[in-house]
């Protein structure tokens, strides 16, 4: 494809123009190669024709898409060239209000001039840890990619910024010094980023001045080091300065000011701060009224002072002990210097001859006398601690020094001047130097530096009317970074290339190297005027001459102009300069006198000599000194220093700071002035293609463009271009897929390249592509609307063609129904004949098979029979077979067997034979004979003796027989006696003592009796005296009442206005409360959120304590173990012993042999025990019930004590003439006599229900009683029938049972009388409140009888467990600190570590122990904090925040206050705490909790933050919509790509975090109203993120982003109402979310649209409406851009609505949390303890 084909009709491009620079066309007609006219049409509509150069024959450049207009990065552009760019930055300027576009690596930043809404904190963490590529562009961007590459590569980074005076590079600085001290703030309490932002309030004043382009320009360059540590946090600052404009101190053009801090200390002369330096009118001085006008519009010189000297303080360096007499200035040290060069702004006289040589009040002259006189050298000389006299002499008179003589003299008016000036220069100067190395000192750190992010800030080039040494400098300082800016970005463009394996090929860049030797090169330009300074009568002229005669006719850079031989051009990479040589000889020089020197270092004050003093050692260590001191002994040796020019120093300054650069990663930030005027958002296209030319944006652009600067990855190049593919190019490898497309479409290989990742496109090949595929849509459209008109035809034919077929039905059918009559009559009569003819044959049939199966039958039977016949004949003779050859095979065994024994016993009677022999002839042997007669002798006297034995035995056995038999006859017979005695006795006794018990039951009956009627006739007593009482509060509530109707009378009138009055007031109040209250809880709960943050650092540094005293207490830990186990098995032995005695005990009554009578006597008297315990437990409720009824009426005394001690006007403290009360104390009168009624009211209500329902329990009481004696003599009459012995175990069960229900009863009354007590309590507690007695202590005379206090007896009941003060660590580390959540222990109740706790401390208010309760409670709280410090991850958290709700819950539940008492169950009831008021301890673990709650936030927001961004924006969940979405990425989206990470997170992975989340949540058991909470805090955190991101990015600001994550919405909606939390208030927070996906959905044309847009989008500001209608972009050539008609049409309709400017949303809010008190339904009772626990010695009560 050749370029000329893309000059076709209705392409677009770009033809040069005076006013605009470039202009947009149109072609009107195709052009051929052969033409060599262009006919275009402009935007305005007017046709032209536009010839071709026939020399370059260059054509004109073409125009990029309109999808490609506002592109983020320039790169990115089709066509790259300089209109392409200047047209982009314009539309992205004054269309969208981006001021931040990328050029590849390159940052262009136009000055809006106008603050926005860009630089906050959000915007901050919401460009923090992401890919630069990713986000909109921004100077956080540029600041982050530095940032990360410092982490990730561990190698140091430079941020350049650069642009002229006013183009906005100190704030560009500012705010990436302000990202760094945001993002890697320091850890410690030093605040060392603070620090570092502290030190640009002082730069700016001492080093930024007002121009005639800037309000506050840099008048030096700096360097500033923000170094870093290991963790990469900021540990401190340094800072190298530049080239300080010296000459500004003594001489400001028109409308230019000096430096900031001189006007600054004269605005705050008429303050009075600083007296001592007598500070007039900025106006009076001549240094600094040259300019014309000493006030800058906007800016407050005495505010920017204020706040130079917080920084000082910020620095720590705001005390200054060399100055005591700047007492007023001590906060800020660097006011004293300055305040001393005011000699040099001496007010002008206008009877000099000179004006511009006004230092004293009168004309300078060499009179020397005139100048001792005058004031303002004697304020000077004060101040600075000089001799005034040599002072006057020195600035007078100079010292010539020659070979033999030195001689003084008298300066010329115009040499005194200059001397002057240098003087003044050269302090401010060295001060200059001297604050910027105490700013560095104070940013010093003494721990060891990582690595660190210089930020370059350094003057941009400069070209003026007149340019002199300074612009030269500046200009030298450019060309240099230019260099290394060009080498920079042809290293990267080389290593793309070779990452991507493509043939490298040299490009041509401009190199600007001739240029820098023409300035530093040997006989350069600074080297000829080195040489020049030197000579003695070197002058300006001289050495321009010798400039003409180096370099004009050997320099391409260096030229002479016509009309000028003190002039010289050098041609810089920007553009053209004319230097005038006037004054660089001089400003190289930078000439001082020594002789003022050293006055000023013979100065009393310590700080001045300092400054001189230190100007020496810097000088003679080889650092930067801007000063020769120049001395006329020319035989002397002149020192290296001396001979440092101004030129030299700066050179090799430069030096150092290219070879800093060089050695770091650099980050380039070029700034631009859209216009001269600083008027906002005004677009000036020349002055912006000067600067674009100057900063090398253009030479960037023709760098990417000269090689392949439009790059794809395949699988965005195949989802872009697909429709351009034909089926048989497609294969599986989507690689070799694009190659084929590209070799069809595309003829030329040059045109592009293959990568290993990406394809690689010369200039213009994707506009290409483009039109292409525009081509190809547009073919598709036509394709599709030409099926559709088909289809539409079709339909109706199909139409025609269904009535057509419908009238051939009909008239088919009717013939077909009398064929199907014809041929019906026709098949019957064929199956008639059918069935006729088959009966025939089939009978045949029959009768022939049938005879056949009967010949079978016979013939079958006959041969089988044979066959068995053989069969049965072959068995027998088998069988006989079988039993004679078994017969023969016995026989020849029997014969065989008979000859082996035969053998055998011949054998064995041979050998017995032998050995008979050999037995005789031993038997014939004397020996043998002795020892058989030997053996036997022995054993005959052993029998004897044995049997001797045995018969004495025998006699002996015998006599003890007979004995024991007549013994045992005796005691059979005494036994039988005995037996028939005791018989008689025991029934005897038995009847006796039956009777003596009865008679003892009866009598104990009777007294039960008379008791009951005792009790009756004290109930009625009681009775009749309550009514007495009642009957009293009647009469008192009569009083009452005519007491309120004498109020009433009087109040009548007034009563109906201040109801309404006050009403209303109250509903005010009320709502104001609620506000306040609400913005109370939210920043209690931020305090205690800093609190837990607070204590968290506390808790670190005590840990750090703790662990160096944990070696020397280890061995006392371990002593104290081992006596607890030695306790405890001890405990387990004493344990052991006392079951083995009851054992013991048992089988001793299981082994007596007792009688009958015995056993029955046993029983009877363990039925009389039982009847002692029972009168014992019956005896101590008695005694309950006595102390309540004493603390009942110590109650009511009380009350009544009240009532009778004043009037309703003495309680109320209302005067008693109603007349004299003002409007107040009626107000306040008539509030307490309703509440006052009321509460009596209340009383006497509840005083009647109780009387009622005393009597009807004593009537019952009677009742009951009658019945149950009734039943008594019913049973006792019963009893008497039975035998005595069953009669008396009746009586006693009966008897038993009675007492036991006695028992119950007495129970029930005494659970009421709780309940009336503590009712009882309430009240007097009201009543107290409401009455706010005002008098003093109650007379003795109506004090309380004394009533003893019955101490409360010790009740079994559980609920309660003990915890001994040496087992509280145990329990918190078994309990606390190594418990496991996951533990299956914890799985049917998680919250029973609250439940346990709760327990303990019930115990301790149980007992009364105040302090154990304390020390527990205290205990816990550290033990989870503990727990949280070593493990927080969100299980941990959510895990203890339940347990931690539920133990508040418990404390508020069991407190005894009425609402939790009435929602407890009468088991819970009896648990309720009675001693202690928790309410401290509740605040406190409120507290607790509520930083639990923010840190389970915290731990959520950590999970989420990274899926968030991928999953909703991202993630493409409609593939079909992203299909055709795909665009070219810049080269800051392809690096964010290359560098990021692998991991991608999908919007079901924020689904599964959420679920996951949501499990661990039910788990724990949190109750769901604080799951709600959570989960709204959630979703606002995922809202806020996704919205930021949105309004921060221009890439998914598109109609199919915003059908995508509305779709995502979706999906977050669905899973809240699967989980039950639509009442969370989540789908409120996702409403701004949502609204602005249909935004991007909506038409944004005409006013109806905005219209809807406005009633729609209620839940988003102004500006985020705007923002998201700027960054909409379409995706295809078939979407239209939202116009800016239409965006201010929005704007006109909002200007009305809240003012309200923030773009971002809140990522740190967080919405005040509130813990519903819900009591548990679980019993304390029913707890049960798991053994795993290990909590055995916990006492259980």
């Amino acid at each position: 494809m050749s370029v000329v084909e893309l000059y076709t009709k209705s392409t677009k491009v770009w033809i040069p123009d005076t006013q605009e620079v470039w202009k947009s066309a149109e072609l009107t007609k195709d052009f051929k190669e052969d033409d060599h006219i262009l006919y275009l049409k402009l935007q305005d509509g007017t046709n032209i024709e536009y010839r071709i150069n026939k020399k370059t024959e260059e054509l004109p450049y073409l125009r990029n898409p309109d999808i490609l207009m506002g592109e983020n990065d320039l790169t990115s552009l089709s066509y790259l060239h300089e209109p392409a760019v200047l047209h982009n930055l314009k539309v992205r300027f004054l269309e969208f209000n981006n001021i931040y576009t990328y050029c590849g690596i390159v940052l262009v930043a136009v000055n809006p001039y106008e603050q926005l809404p860009l630089y906050g904190d959000d915007v901050i963490y919401a460009y923090s840890g992401q890919n630069v590529g990713d986000m909109d562009p921004h100077i956080f961007a540029v600041a982050e990619e530095a940032y990360k590459q410092l982490a990730r590569e561990e190698k140091n980074q430079s941020i350049i910024i650069s642009g002229e005076s006013g183009a906005g590079k100190t704030l560009s600085a500012k705010y990436i010094m302000r990202y760094f001290a945001t993002v890697g703030g320091s850890t410690d309490e030093t605040n060392v980023e603070d620090k570092v932002l502290a030190s640009n309030p002082i730069m700016e004043a001492i080093g930024n001045a007002k121009t005639t382009r800037n309000d506050n320009s840099s008048r030096f360059g700096k360097y500033i080091e923000i170094r870093f540590d290991r963790r990469y946090h900021i540990m401190g600052a340094n800072m190298r300065t530049y080239l300080l404009e010296k000459s500004r101190v003594v001489f400001q053009a028109a409308r230019e000011r000096n430096y900031h801090i001189f006007y600054q200390l004269c605005a705050s002369a008429q303050m009075g701060e600083f007296p001592q330096l007598d500070l007039g009118c900025a106006e009076d001085y001549f240094y600094l009224n040259q300019g014309d006008n000493i006030y800058i519009y906007e800016r407050d010189d005495v505010a920017d002072l204020k706040r130079t000297q917080n920084a000082f303080s910020t620095l720590g360096l705001a005390t200054v002990d060399r100055c005591p007499h700047m007492a007023g200035a001590a906060t800020c040290p660097w006011v004293v210097p300055p305040g001393r060069e005011w000699t040099f702004m001496l007010p002008y006289c206008e009877t000099a001859p000179e004006p511009s040589l006004q230092t004293v009040n009168v004309a300078f002259c060499v009179n020397q006398r005139m100048l001792l006189k005058d004031k303002n050298l004697d304020q000077f000389c004060k101040l600075l601690g000089l001799e005034k006299k040599q002072l006057a002499h020195w600035l007078c008179h100079r010292k010539l020094v020659t070979l033999n003589e030195t001689y003084i003299k008298s300066m010329t008016l115009k040499q005194a001047a200059c001397s002057r000036d240098a003087l003044a220069k050269h302090t401010y100067g060295q001060l200059f130097s001297w604050i910027v190395n105490q700013v560095n000192k104070a940013l010093r750190s003494s721990s060891k530096q990582h690595a660190f992010i210089g930020v370059l800030d350094i003057y941009g080039f400069e070209t003026f009317e007149n340019n002199s040494f300074e612009q030269f400098c500046i200009n030298y300082a450019n060309e240099k970074l230019q260099q290394q800016f060009n080498w920079h970005v042809f290293k990267l463009e080389q290593e793309e290339y070779l990452a991507e394996g493509l043939p490298w090929t040299l490009i041509d860049y401009y190199d600007n190297q001739a240029c820098i030797d023409v300035i530093e090169a040997k006989l350069g330009v600074l080297d000829l005027l080195d040489e020049e300074c030197k000579i003695l009568n070197g002058t300006d002229e001289k050495w321009v001459q010798k400039l003409y005669d180096r370099h004009l006719h050997t320099s391409h850079h260096f030229q002479k102009p016509r009309m000028s031989n003190s002039a010289f051009i050098i041609l810089h990479f920007a553009a053209d300069v004319l230097y005038q040589c006037e004054g660089f000889l001089e400003k190289n020089r930078d000439t001082v006198y020594e002789e003022p020197i050293n006055i000023l270092k013979a100065s009393k004050s310590e700080l001045i000599s300092e400054l001189f003093h230190d100007g020496d050692t810097s000088a003679r260590r080889g650092q930067i000194s801007n000063v020769t001191l120049k001395s006329l002994k020319k035989a002397l040796p002149v020192t290296s220093e001396h001979r440092k020019t101004v030129g030299y120093q700066f050179r090799a300054s430069l030096n150092r700071l290219m070879e800093t650069l060089n050695s770091t990663s650099s980050h380039y930030v070029r700034c631009l002035k859209p216009n001269d005027t600083k008027e906002p958002f005004l677009f000036n296209p020349k002055r912006m293609v000067q600067q674009l030319r100057a900063s090398g944006v253009i030479e960037t652009i023709r760098l990417s463009a000269a090689g392949y600067p439009s790059r794809w990855t395949y699988v965005d190049f195949f989802s872009r271009y697909r429709v351009l593919m034909r089926e048989e190019n497609i294969c599986a490898d989507e690689k070799q897929t694009c190659k084929n497309m590209l070799e069809n479409l595309i003829k030329d290989e040059n045109k592009y390249q293959f990568g290993k990742t990406k394809i690689f496109f010369s200039a213009g090949q994707v506009a290409y592509l483009e039109k292409l595929r525009t081509s190809r849509l547009r073919a598709a459209c036509i394709m599709v609307q030409k099926m559709v008109r088909g289809w539409m035809q079709r339909k109706k034919y199909q139409q025609i063609c269904r009535a057509i077929i419908v009238i051939q039905k009909y008239t088919r059918r009717f013939l077909a129904k009398q064929l199907v009559d014809h041929l019906r009559l026709t098949k019957a009569a064929v199956i008639i004949q059918k069935q006729y003819r088959m009966l025939v044959v089939r009978r045949l049939y029959v009768h022939i098979r049938t005879a056949v199966i009967t010949i079978q039958a016979y013939a079958r039977g006959m041969i089988m029979r044979r066959t068995y016949h053989k069969m049965v004949r072959e068995q027998k003779a088998t069988v006989l077979q079988k039993y004679v050859r078994g017969w023969l095979s016995f026989l020849k065994y029997q014969r065989i067997r008979q000859a082996v024994i035969y053998l055998q016993c011949c054998f064995r009677r041979m050998m017995a034979y032998r050995q008979l022999k050999r037995l005789k002839v031993e038997a014939r042997s004397v020996e043998h004979y002795k020892k058989l007669n030997k053996g036997m002798e022995n054993k005959i006297l052993q029998l004897q003796y044995k049997v001797n034995d045995q018969s004495k035995n025998n006699k002996m056995l015998l006599e003890k027989m007979a004995a024991l038999t007549a013994s045992h006859r005796n005691e059979v017979e005494k036994l039988k006696n005995e037996i028939e005695h005791l018989r008689c006795r025991t029934e005897e006794t038995k009847i006796l003592n039956l009777q003596q018990q009865v008679t003892k039951l009866e009598e104990e009956l009777e007294t039960a009796h008379k008791n009951k009627r005792d009790a009756e006739v004290q109930a009625s007593q009681e009775l009749t005296v309550l009514k007495q009482r009642f009957a009293i509060l009647e009469k008192e509530k009569i009083e009452l009442s005519d007491e309120k109707e004498t109020f009433n009378k009087y109040l009548q009138e007034q009563s109906r206005i201040i109801e309404d009055q006050i009403s209303l007031k109250v509903a005010l109040k009320s709502q104001q409360l609620h506000a306040e209250f609400e913005e109370e809880r939210f920043h209690y709960q931020n305090l205690v959120k800093e609190f837990s943050r607070l204590e968290q650092r506390y808790e670190n540094l005590k840990d750090e304590l703790n662990f160096i005293k944990e070696n020397e207490m280890r061995d006392a830990d371990i002593g104290e173990m081992c006596g607890i186990i030695k306790d405890q098995e001890l405990e387990h032995e004493n344990h052991k012993l006392k079951n083995e005695l009851d054992q013991l005990r048992k089988d001793h009554a299981d082994n007596s042999t007792a009688h009958d009578s015995k056993k029955r006597k046993e029983a009877d008297s363990s039925l009389l025990n039982q009847l002692k315990t029972a009168t014992e437990e019956i005896e101590i409720l008695k005694e309950e019930q006595i102390w309540l009824k004493s603390q009942l009426l110590r109650a009511e005394k009380e009350i009544d004590t009240m009532k009778n001690q004043a009037t309703m006007a003495d309680v109320f403290g209302l005067p008693k003439d109603g007349h004299k009360m003002s409007e107040e104390d009626l107000r306040c009168a008539y509030d307490a006599v309703r509440v006052a009624n009321r509460l009596l009211m209340d009383q006497l209500d509840e005083q009647q229900a109780r009387h009622l329902k005393e009597i009807m329990t004593f009537q019952d009481e009677v009742r009951d009683l009658q019945e149950k004696l009734n039943e008594q003599q019913r049973y006792f009459a019963q009893a008497l029938q039975l035998p005595p012995p069953e009669q008396m175990e009746v009586c006693l069960q009966q008897e038993i049972a009675q007492l036991k229900n006695e028992n119950l009863d007495l129970i029930e009354q005494l659970e009421k009388q709780d309940k009336t007590v503590n009712k009882l309590e309430k009240q007097l507690k009201s009543v107290k409140e409401s009455r706010v007695l005002q008098h003093a202590a109650e007379p003795k005379g109506t004090e309380l009888p004394n009533v003893p206090a019955i101490p409360w007896k010790h009740k079994d009941f559980q609920g309660m467990l003990e915890c001994r003060k040496e087992d509280e660590a145990l329990l918190i580390r078994n309990l606390i600190t190594d418990l496991k959540p996951q533990s299956d222990t914890l799985s049917t109740l998680p919250t029973l570590p609250a439940f346990i706790v709760f327990m303990c401390i019930r115990h301790a208010d149980y007992t009364n122990d105040e302090q154990r309760a304390h020390s527990l409670f205290t205990a816990v709280l550290n033990g989870i904090k503990k727990v949280l410090k070593r493990s927080s991850d969100f299980e941990m958290v959510a895990f203890w925040l339940s347990n931690t709700y539920r133990l508040l819950v418990c404390l508020r539940q069991y407190s005894g206050e009425e609402n939790s008492v009435e929602m407890n169950t009468p088991k819970q009831r009896k648990h309720v705490l009675r001693n202690f008021d928790l309410s401290q301890h509740c605040l406190i673990l409120s507290d607790l909790a509520v930083q639990l709650y923010h840190q389970l936030i915290k731990v959520a927001e950590a999970k989420l933050q990274e899926m968030i961004v991928p999953g909703m924006l991202e993630n493409d969940t409609i593939q079909c919509v992203s299909m055709v979405t795909a665009k070219p990425a810049g080269y800051r989206k392809k690096a964010g790509s290359l560098s990021g990470e692998n991991t991608k997170y999908t919007l079901n992975s924020i689904i599964h975090q959420l679920s996951l989340f949501h499990n661990i949540l039910s788990k724990y058991g949190l109750h769901p109203e604080i799951v709600k909470q959570v989960y709204r805090q959630i979703y606002y955190i995922i809202t806020a993120v996704t919205l930021n991101n949105l309004l921060l990015r221009k890439d998914v600001c598109s109609f199919s982003n915003g059908v995508q994550i509305r779709n995502n919405v979706t999906h977050l909606t669905e899973w809240l109402k699967g989980t039950n939390l639509l009442q969370s208030g989540a789908l409120e927070i996702l409403e701004p979310l949502l609204q602005a996906t249909q935004l991007l959905q909506l038409n944004k044309t005409t006013d109806e649209d905005a219209e809807t847009i406005c009633s729609m989008c209620t839940a988003l500001s102004k500006a985020q409406i705007v923002k998201i209608l700027t960054l909409y972009t379409p995706m295809n050539e078939f979407e239209e851009r939202v116009t800016i008609a239409f965006i201010k049409n929005i704007q006109d309709r909002l200007a009305g609505g809240s003012p309200s400017r923030r773009l971002l949303m809140e990522l740190k809010h967080v919405f005040a949390v509130n813990f519903p008190i819900i009591p548990s339904p679980v019993n304390l009772d029913k707890i049960k303890i798991p053994k795993n626990l290990k909590l055995n010695f916990l006492n259980r009560f």
